[in-house]
């Protein structure tokens, strides 16, 4: 009985501290990095700006004629249909859910083999009018468009830091001591 009672306290302890236990790795790692969110908020509620900047984290390049991107605002999907990232391609489709995309991995000529995404450069996709807003957790997720699988998913803010290996380092491990 003191032991079942040891374990729930020890599991209650993680919970309240925040510290999420070892779960499944979801597959997509993090290439397309939200380095930052820029959102008005206007008392009148004229104009209610909801703006973002991804940076390609990884160590390839990818043509940008072929990803798509999909935002999720507090788990919810958005209304939006973004099938490209060149900016070239973007100027031709109607804009549903968003108002305009830019920065230098969006550069080059839609059918240009050249126009791609390079590490350390960033896009910019300006969303339409109150998308999201303060308090919102933003889920980004980036997509090849010939075969639909995932390439990248973000999520800002960022989780907490606190993991069982962080308690585990700092708490238990007798050589911390």
């Amino acid at each position: 009985m003191l032991a079942i009672v040891f374990i729930v306290v020890i599991l209650v302890l993680l919970y309240c501290l925040g510290i999420s236990l070892p779960h499944a790795n979801d597959g997509a790692p993090v290439i397309f990095k939200i380095t930052n969110v820029v959102y008005t908020i206007d008392p009148a509620k004229v104009n209610r700006a909801s703006y973002l900047v991804l940076t390609n984290i990884g160590e390839q390049s990818y043509r940008n004629r072929y990803l798509s991107v999909k935002l999720f605002v507090n788990d919810v999907p958005a209304n939006l249909n973004l099938p490209t990232l060149n900016g070239d391609a973007s100027c031709h489709l109607y804009h549903y859910g968003f108002q305009n995309i830019g920065g230098l991995g969006t550069d080059g000529g839609m059918n240009d083999p050249t126009s791609k995404w390079y590490p350390d450069q960033t896009i910019f996709i300006n969303f339409n009018d109150g998308t999201f807003g303060p308090g919102d957790t933003l889920r980004i997720e980036v997509y090849d468009g010939l075969t639909g699988n995932i390439i990248s998913r973000d999520t800002w803010p960022e989780s907490k830091k606190y993991t069982f290996q962080w308690f585990y380092n700092r708490f238990l491990n007798p050589q911390a001591a």
